[in-house]
């Protein structure tokens, strides 16, 4: 089986290259990276790695941030990107992609060349945190969809729930509803109407959770629509980095401060890697008919290498397939596709 990685697109193509070398050493897939050759070539020429089990897809054009994602996708049929996409579409040994790109074209390419699982109404963006306890949390949806219908948030959960099953190991995850406050009445329309379709799931539907409560261990798999989702992450990405950053500003302040530092060197490494969103890989396209994984443009290797072991686990566990048969056995009647 093959994996393809985007090399380009995103705002480090060197770290992304690498990235994917390095995950060699840890599965016997092969890898296809789809980029500037030449650029490719002069990456890896100092790297110690398994030649034969590295392709190289020549590919001189790619897709930016400044692109239109859907006008991007139909004109620049050259692109890594596109390449990438089609590629996966097309060839059956092709276990899934990762891509740093430009998340509204890679969601856009999904949409268009990949398409969704049978009986799945729309797949959702879904990153995989870290919470208080070291336990992996998945929020479901972060962007992929910004306007949902009640159906949508439904096989958000019925996706969530099978993913975490899978590739987790638990039985039971407790899936949770996001929003403003953890009493059944809480929320707007949407999530009144989504929490009585939740119920009716055969999942482990534990009722609304707020923002703050997402990252507290009490909850599994969190739903939302792409809009609150996308919010939620982008207000916790930028929480992380302001605690980071007042807490190096509070170790400089004094002498004293310095030497308290050294004795705590070892704690602040651990709290450092756990808010580390490198260590979760990307943000997983789930419920496309083949995996996709977007990772962080800004992504450094260890999060290329972690991405390319999520669509690893993933195809190892064929979370893809049996999403599509549990949709054949639940029952949504009455309840607007």
């Amino acid at each position: 089986m093959k994996i393809i990685v985007d090399a380009m697109g995103g705002d480090f193509p060197e770290s992304v290259i690498k990235g994917a070398i390095q995950s060699l050493a840890y599965h016997n897939y092969t890898i296809v990276l789809i980029g500037q050759k030449q650029l490719i070539d002069k990456t890896v020429s100092s790297l110690n790695y398994d030649k034969s089990r590295l392709e190289i897809v020549d590919c001189q054009d790619y897709i930016t941030n400044n692109d239109v994602p859907t006008e991007a996708i139909r004109n620049k049929t050259e692109s890594s990107m596109v390449k990438g996409l089609s590629l996966l579409h097309n060839e059956d040994d092709i276990a899934g992609m990762v891509s740093t790109g430009s998340t509204g074209a890679l969601l856009a390419g999904t949409f268009m060349k990949i398409g969704r699982i049978k009986g799945i109404s729309r797949p959702g963006l879904c990153p995989i945190l870290t919470n208080i306890k070291d336990s992996p949390v998945m929020v479901i949806d972060c962007g992929a969809n910004v306007d949902c219908k009640p159906i949508n948030l439904a096989h958000f959960a019925v996706m969530g729930n099978i993913y975490y099953q899978e590739v987790f190991g638990i039985d039971r995850p407790r899936v949770g509803l996001l929003s403003n406050g953890s009493e059944d009445k809480k929320g707007n329309e949407l999530t009144h109407e989504s929490f009585a379709l939740l119920k009716k799931l055969p999942i482990n539907f534990v009722g609304n959770i707020e923002a703050s409560a997402v990252l507290s261990g009490d909850v599994d798999v969190v739903v939302c629509d792409g809009f609150d989702g996308n919010v939620f992450l982008k207000a916790t990405e930028g929480a992380v980095k302001l605690v980071l950053k007042a807490l190096k500003q509070a170790i400089k302040s004094s002498f004293m401060s310095k030497i308290g530092a050294l004795f705590m060197k070892g704690a602040f490494t651990k709290i450092k890697k756990k808010l580390d969103i490198s260590n979760a890989g990307g943000a997983l396209l789930l419920g496309a008919r083949k995996i996709v994984v977007k990772a962080h443009g800004a992504g450094d290797e260890v999060a290329v290498r972690n991405a390319v072991m999520q669509i690893i686990k993933m195809d190892e566990t064929g979370v893809c397939k049996k999403i599509e048969e549990r949709m054949q056995s639940i029952s949504l009647e009455g309840i607007d596709k």
